[in-house]
């Protein structure tokens, strides 16, 4: 931590890329501490109880696994909902998984598995959610304090609790292989055009709940900002694109897809003298993953509280070992700066360790973070949110404490973005 803070501690009171020399504009942020009006008027907008309909409407398909037609379905449901909020040009992007068309293409040259480390679903396709054996260490360790038991719930297990009926039957289809699809809009710049950040959350889980907080909070989080970006009244020079990404659970897939296909599509006019450009230049990317639960660790009984501890606040998170950490932690410190100013609830902090989220396959192409409710190698790996992948990531889980840091997450992420694309209110 202190290596990130020594870095760009100046860099909050004066001009700050968020980019390197070939990745410009940089953003500037504004003199004094008093908010912007356009930019405080759109963070107002944001609505608490619009977040929390948004979370339950996800519910209502259970866990969302990949591969199945309750996760379709969400999808369905999703870009319904994105298109009533004048979001109008919704696209899908389709990839088929297994495959290595979506997955890491330098994965078999580092000898790396799929999966997304502790809790990944590895389970064959068509065999139950969760039926990957591995289960998260436990017990005390000098750098983590605490463990309590972390990995998928196995209905099938010794031990585990029974089921609800209601959430057996709401997840009962199994995965099957094919085809897949992630869903996005896009707000197109008004001066720029060909220049975009991309603000992402991935809409499918696992573990025989709702998924409620992995990864509704997050898919709702970015349904919200896209909700308030495509009012009538609002314009930004730079486009913005809102992604829902799917299969993030068997390993970034839906994420990998994306760049596979994407990456070298980019600024690119088509047709030329259109003006218009299907694939904008990345100037960053943003995921959110898991944003609600800050309890605190567990106990030595391996317990959490139920209540959020009084020290909760949003990660914003950069990878230190990727080829754009320069820029990938100027860009975080840009949300800090955000956050700080138009956050109602909650600070946040800033640290160099990104990993297993959709953020990942764009770290070594352009300045990529990721915001969570708990640092995720730290804190979520060493079981803080005990429920991860459980039956109990459930709507009725969480407090209005626990959807306000949700919220809160929004507001940090709307107002960065609203300054670093140049936003402005039609007269």
């Amino acid at each position: 931590m202190r290596w990130a803070r020594l870095i760009v501690v100046a860099g909050l009171t004066g001009v700050l890329s968020i980019a390197a020399a070939a990745q410009e504009p940089a953003f500037t942020p504004l003199p004094g501490s008093q908010p912007d009006p356009i930019v405080k008027s759109l963070v107002d907008r944001l609505d608490l109880e619009k977040y929390k309909a948004t979370i339950k409407g996800l519910t209502q398909f259970g866990d969302r696994r990949q591969g199945t037609d309750r996760n379709r379905a969400a999808l369905d449901w999703i870009e319904a909902q994105l298109k009533s909020y004048g979001c109008a040009n919704t696209e899908r992007i389709t990839y088929t998984y297994p495959s290595a068309a979506a997955s890491d293409p330098d994965a078999p040259a580092r000898g790396a598995r799929g999966g997304r480390g502790r809790g990944a679903d590895t389970s064959p396709p068509g065999s139950p959610a969760g039926s990957d054996t591995r289960r998260g260490r436990e017990g005390g360790s000098s750098q983590f304090g605490a463990r309590s038991r972390t990995g998928v719930y196995q209905p099938e297990a010794a031990g585990a609790a029974p089921l609800d009926p209601r959430l057996q039957a709401l997840n009962a289809q199994p995965t099957t292989p094919g085809e897949r699809q992630d869903v996005y809009c896009t707000k197109v710049g008004t001066t720029h055009p060909e220049e975009m950040y991309i603000v992402g959350g991935h809409m499918d889980g696992h573990g025989w709940g709702e998924a409620a907080n992995d990864d509704g909070s997050g898919t709702a989080l970015v349904m919200e900002v896209a909700r308030v970006f495509s009012s009538a009244d609002v314009q930004t020079e730079r486009s913005i694109r809102f992604i829902l990404w799917n299969n993030e659970e068997t390993g970034l897939n839906g994420a990998w897809a994306y760049v596979n296909q994407r990456k070298d599509l980019q600024g690119k006019e088509n047709p030329a003298g259109s003006k218009t450009y299907p694939e904008p230049k990345w100037l960053g990317m943003i995921q959110h993953d898991m944003m609600m639960w800050d309890h605190g660790m567990p106990g030595p009984d391996g317990k959490v509280s139920p209540e959020q501890r009084r020290e909760a606040d949003v990660n914003i998170e950069f990878q230190m070992t990727s080829k754009m950490a320069e820029a990938s932690q100027k860009l975080a410190w840009a949300f800090k700066a955000a956050s700080d100013k138009y956050a109602t609830d909650y600070p946040a902090s800033v640290g160099p360790h990104m990993t297993n989220t959709d953020s990942t396959p764009f770290m070594n192409l352009v300045a990529a973070i990721s915001l969570r409710e708990n640092e995720r190698g730290m804190q979520i790996g060493a079981g803080w949110d005990p429920n991860w992948h459980q039956p109990s990531d459930v709507f009725t889980t969480y407090t209005d404490k626990d959807f306000r840091l949700g919220l809160n997450a929004a507001q940090t992420t709307l107002s960065a973005v609203a300054q670093l694309t140049g936003v402005t209110l039609k007269k």
